[in-house]
């Protein structure tokens, strides 16, 4: 087992093709592509990369926290609490447990994502 994974941001293999839970989505119809590249802990932790094409879901993270690197595009997350907030390629962020709100694609966005169940 190794100890190092390196996440390939433009992977070669095929990626798994979903869409928004139907009582979740708010407006468009946003298409999502993700390339699992690492699970451990026994499937407590996952590693991969993640795209999705414009439009509006809820974004609810439960017990779960999700870090993010953006690679491409734009999106803005607007908690149920706060103010709206712009994140484009280069951006970093942490969706802690607990976070509810809208994630809206702006700009079809590839991120890389570390999803902490």
């Amino acid at each position: 087992m190794s100890f190092l994974k390196t996440i390939d941001t433009s992977p070669s293999f095929a990626p798994h093709p979903s869409g928004p839970l139907p009582e979740r989505l708010v407006s468009g119809d946003p298409a999502f592509k993700t390339w699992a590249q690492d699970v451990a802990r026994g499937e407590m932790i996952h590693t991969g990369v993640w795209e999705a094409t414009p439009g509006e879901t809820r974004s609810i993270k439960g017990e779960t926290f999700e870090f993010c690197h953006i690679l491409s595009g734009i999106v803005e997350l607007t908690p149920d609490s706060g103010e709206p907030v712009v994140y484009k390629a280069g951006d970093s962020f942490v969706m802690k447990p607990g976070f509810v709100g809208v994630w809206k694609t702006i700009e079809t966005v590839r991120k890389i994502y570390v999803i902490v169940k």
